[in-house]
């Protein structure tokens, strides 16, 4: 026996299912960890993620932080605005440039901060990024065959956070 669960050895007979399993095991543990963190610090996955890159990077701007999470500009800004009433970011404006808002953590940001479970950023980002660079190429172009082969995709979900995350 290979030390894997019983319900993950489809692989010869039936491998998609195998692959399938998978799939499930995957989102099944991203998603007890958002719910892990939000039951542990009242934040979203997605909203601790974003404060630890403000966290890192002090006067980070929305379109930034879009970025680095790989979302809309206006999840972003909705993420933002659940943590700014939450009382755990500042939004400043510069004042050469109204349009600009520079954001910070709080007090109570920072001191939630300290108390957060690691991966801060949340499991499959951290994941994805420990993975070697001709892994992540390999998994890059098998979920491009995978989805390719899906009829109807909507590829504006790849700029929304999991729903598990929000």
């Amino acid at each position: 026996m290979s030390g894997k669960p019983k319900s993950v050895q489809h692989s010869r007979e039936l491998p998609h299912l195998g692959i399938l399993q998978k799939f499930r095991i995957i989102v099944s543990a991203a998603q007890k960890y958002s719910q892990r963190v939000e039951k542990q610090l009242g934040v979203t996955g997605a909203q601790l993620w974003i404060m630890k890159e403000i966290d890192v990077s002090p006067g980070l701007r929305v379109g930034e932080v879009a970025k680095k999470l790989a979302i809309h500009q206006t999840t972003a800004s909705n993420l933002l605005d659940a943590l700014e009433k939450k009382e755990m970011i500042c939004k400043s404006r510069q004042e050469t440039d109204q349009r600009i808002v520079n954001l910070t953590l709080t007090e109570k940001g920072r001191s939630l901060m300290q108390k957060a479970p690691e991966p801060v950023r949340g499991l499959l980002p951290e994941a994805l990024s420990q993975m070697k660079d001709d892994d992540l190429m390999r998994l890059g172009e098998s979920m491009d065959v995978l989805l390719h082969s899906i009829q109807q995709v909507d590829e504006e979900f790849a700029m929304q956070p999991l729903p598990f995350t929000m």
